[in-house]
């Protein structure tokens, strides 16, 4: 299917926190049968333990590849996956048709860090971002792209229609981004999102966003821009399973409260006006019964329960300020969001003829 390609953006030369090695090219890719086309669209996937379902996504990009007009590549970032997905997506890149690239990150950074290593060394002028997993299905991709090329949109998101997940999962998804919804970004979509593709000049501004512990989700609508939103119905998971786990949700949710929102303040400044209003009211009500001699003996149990709650809510207190302090403290040290270990091209083969 071909895409209408409207007034493409100028280049931009991507500035972010992830710092490329010299090039590393893969001798068994360099043939004489294959050639690098200008890319116009890039998919973006982070790799960690989806060894089997690489074979079936590289076949459906490939496939949409040929479809596409214009040129197409995908970026396989490897985020320090423990199974083989390295060794297959090497064995199986050069003789699949599809021009890709493909990054080693040193170790596992975690899913954001590994796409933003993928936007980096991107080449299209719009660029998707998939899971490997393929819950989301490769058409969406092209949908997206759609979108797009349009020249309206500077950012399409995948938006759920329904989802074939177990019910305890949709439900715990469904509670987690209606919390998101409501005290973190309320324009992200209600299912949250999955997957997403952005025009050159939102990859060049969101590389330059050198933020650590945050949601790239939560840069990408930080940044604003004209969204479009494509809905799609999220599939079964075909093999493997998920390693989105209640530990990472909770991580998550944590890094988007603290970069996105003064919430934690907010609760925190609305208990100490409660405690300060509750105790104006407790310390009439004790100076009254005083007054009137209805004071006996002063308790020992009140008293250290209060102490106890004080010293609770200090410690609190002291816990929320403490997480902005460290935040602000990791994003002074520059580090990079990962560091590549390996970045090997593989041109798309072309027929010989003579």
């Amino acid at each position: 299917m071909s895409f209408a390609s409207s007034d493409l953006m100028a280049r931009h030369e991507a500035a972010g926190p992830v710092v490329l090695p010299q090039q590393r090219i893969d001798p068994k890719v360099a043939r004489p049968a294959s050639a690098e086309v200008a890319v116009t669209y890039t998919v973006v996937v982070p790799v960690y333990g989806n060894e089997a379902t690489i074979p079936a996504l590289i076949s459906r990009l490939a496939t949409l590849s040929h479809e596409i007009d214009g040129g197409f590549e995908a970026v396989f970032v490897v985020d320090g996956s423990p199974d083989g997905s390295l060794l297959l997506l090497r064995r199986l890149l050069p003789d699949s048709g599809l021009q890709s690239q493909l990054v080693t990150l040193s170790r596992n950074y975690g899913s954001f860090a590994a796409v933003r290593a993928g936007l980096a060394v991107a080449q299209g002028e719009y660029v998707a971002v998939m899971a490997a997993d393929l819950q989301e299905p490769v058409s969406l991709v092209e949908d997206i792209f759609r979108e797009l090329s349009t020249g309206e949109y500077d950012v399409a998101v995948g938006v759920r229609t329904a989802r074939q997940d177990p019910a305890m999962s949709s439900t715990a998804s469904r509670a987690f981004w209606a919390f998101y919804r409501r005290y973190v970004q309320k324009d992200l979509p209600a299912g949250g999102v999955d997957m997403f593709g952005c025009t050159r000049q939102v990859v060049t501004e969101l590389l330059q966003l050198q933020e650590s512990n945050t949601s790239l989700i939560g840069l990408l609508y930080w940044l604003g821009f004209r969204r479009a939103e494509v809905p799609y119905e999220r599939q079964e998971r075909e093999e493997g399973k998920s390693g989105w786990t209640l530990k990472k949700k909770l991580r998550y949710m944590n890094d988007s409260i603290f970069s996105f929102t003064d919430l934690p303040i907010t609760l925190l400044i609305t208990a100490g006006l409660c405690g300060v209003v509750g105790s104006l009211c407790a310390g009439v009500a004790v100076f009254a019964a005083w007054a009137s001699g209805n004071v006996q003996v002063a308790g020992y149990t009140p008293l250290m329960l209060v102490l106890f709650l004080l010293c609770s809510l200090i410690l609190l207190a002291l816990g929320i300020v403490g997480s902005y302090v460290w935040r602000t403290y990791e994003n002074s040290k520059g580090r990079p969001g990962a560091v590549p270990m390996h970045h090997e091209r593989f041109p798309a083969l072309v027929a010989n003829h003579g």
